[in-house]
């Protein structure tokens, strides 16, 4: 199982940009927050993040 979560800019720090997720009506959000280097953000405004479950069962 995969989903994508969608993040918009939040603002500049020293060295990253922290982007928050935007979040769809009566959704809980998956991620809330990430922070990226400057590096790879350039002035990308938003980012879409694909995050896949390896398996739906819990592992120990």
């Amino acid at each position: 199982m995969s989903i994508r979560v969608k993040f918009e800019i939040e603002k500049e720090v020293k060295h990253s940009v922290r982007y928050k997720e935007v979040v769809e009506d009566g959704r809980a959000p998956v991620v809330g927050s990430i922070y990226v280097q400057k590096w790879f953000a350039g002035d990308a405004k938003e980012l879409t993040v694909t995050i896949e479950k390896e398996s739906d069962t819990a592992q120990p």
